[in-house]
């Protein structure tokens, strides 16, 4: 069990309990059967989280899973076969149902943009740009449709950006202090011009450079200069229409938000039988 994911689950019946199910309580509390649907093609994800809200009010209750994450459907299949009390079952159906909608439409819209790129070397990456609360859960559905993660927040990677630079006074001078600071850390440098790409190249200690909002003959020029010294990663107006574009100009990788953030929820619905 992820605790991670517990915390969450606990958090999301609390929110929706509150003193307790009056509409539930109105149930005989007896024991039925149920299924879940998606109403639409997707990528499945959520499977833990959901189970966690279900097993939280029944620890007896028994799901049958149909899928696994990660696990392309059709329209109206039947994801999961439930056998438990009334009451929590009706209980715990929208936090569940919300965990598997939200993530399953992470996972579903990152193989769609991976899968389009899949013909160059160039990798997707996620965000912070992601749903308060639900960083880790939405991360781990990039993972799940072949997505990359980017850092999981402030604290396991140097991200140096325009603001951290203008404050240092200059690329150079940032990049010297966080090698000095956190040497076993990851560093990505920002640049937003080629001048300061070269600037950049120049140094030691960075591990990836980030070109935020070149132009796809900027960032071929940005490949040739680097010349395999150090990855580099194009962001900023990555959508539908400009990723293949990205993508074949040579970058190694691709960060976009709209993965996480851009998303629109999967068509799921719980019926008794």
């Amino acid at each position: 069990m992820n605790n991670d994911f517990l915390k969450i689950v606990d958090l999301a019946l609390a929110e929706d309990l509150g003193a307790g199910d009056v509409s539930a309580s109105l149930l005989p509390d007896e024991q039925v059967s149920a299924t879940i649907v998606c109403r639409e093609s997707a990528v499945i994800c959520g499977i833990e989280l959901a189970q966690l809200a279900f097993k939280t009010l029944d620890s007896d209750l028994k799901i049958t899973w149909q899928v696994k994450d990660g696990e392309l459907v059709n329209s109206n299949q039947i994801l999961a076969v439930l056998s438990g009390s009334s009451r929590a079952i009706i209980s715990a159906e929208r936090v569940a149902l919300n965990f598997l909608q939200t993530l399953s439409a992470v996972a579903t819209q990152t193989k769609l943009l991976s899968d389009k790129i899949i013909h160059t070397k160039a990798q997707l990456l996620d965000t912070r740009k992601t749903l308060p609360g639900l960083r880790l859960a939405q991360k781990y559905a990039v993972k799940c449709a072949g997505g990359v993660n980017h850092r999981l927040g402030l604290y396991d990677c140097i991200m140096l950006k325009e603001n951290h630079i203008a404050a240092f006074g200059g690329i150079a001078k940032a990049v010297k202090k966080a090698v000095e600071s956190y040497p076993e850390l990851d560093l990505i440098v920002e640049v937003e011009t080629l001048d300061q790409l070269t600037e950049v190249l120049a140094l030691n200690g960075v591990t990836r450079v980030l070109c935020d909002n070149f132009s796809h003959q900027a960032l071929i020029q940005a490949v040739q200069m680097s010349d395999g010294k150090l990855p580099i990663e194009a962001s900023g107006n990555i959508d539908m229409d400009t990723l293949v574009a990205t993508a074949e100009t040579g970058v190694d990788f691709i960060s976009t938000g709209s993965i996480t953030k851009n998303i629109q929820a999967i068509d799921l619905s719980l019926r008794f039988s």
